[in-house]
């Protein structure tokens, strides 16, 4: 699966809400929307539609912000990568080792991390 091919929202310990990857999209924003439209705001969530998956789920490392709150990570995978998430627990299989590092390195930050400051290995 290719990093091109998702969307990745998350927010921080002191950055709130951004876009880490946005699958070479002009406007991540649409896409992301359409894909968690029906979904409730729950801490983990799965939806499929056609080859497009979107799940949510909380930090691995069960870090917070800095009021506390879980920090989630949502996923928007389009095409053939979205064939290997076919639930919560195949998101985190999956996704999370590809983004593990590079939030790693940005989730401390005092603003909010540019493409430039994300590694990927």
């Amino acid at each position: 699966m290719s990093r091109s091919h998702l969307i990745w929202a998350t927010r921080g310990r002191n950055w709130g809400f951004r876009f880490l990857l946005d699958a070479g999209l002009s406007d991540p924003l649409s896409g992301y929307e359409r894909a968690f439209a029906e979904l409730a705001d729950e801490p983990a969530v799965w939806r499929r539609s056609g080859q497009v998956v979107a799940v949510r789920f909380p930090d691995p490392e069960g870090r917070r912000d800095a009021a506390g709150r879980v920090i989630p990570h949502e996923f928007v995978v389009f095409g053939d990568g979205a064939d290997v998430v076919n639930s919560v627990y195949d998101g985190e299989q999956h996704l999370w080792p590809m983004v593990e590092q590079s939030f790693e390195h940005v989730w401390d930050a005092d603003t909010p991390p540019s493409v430039a400051d994300l590694r990927f290995e």
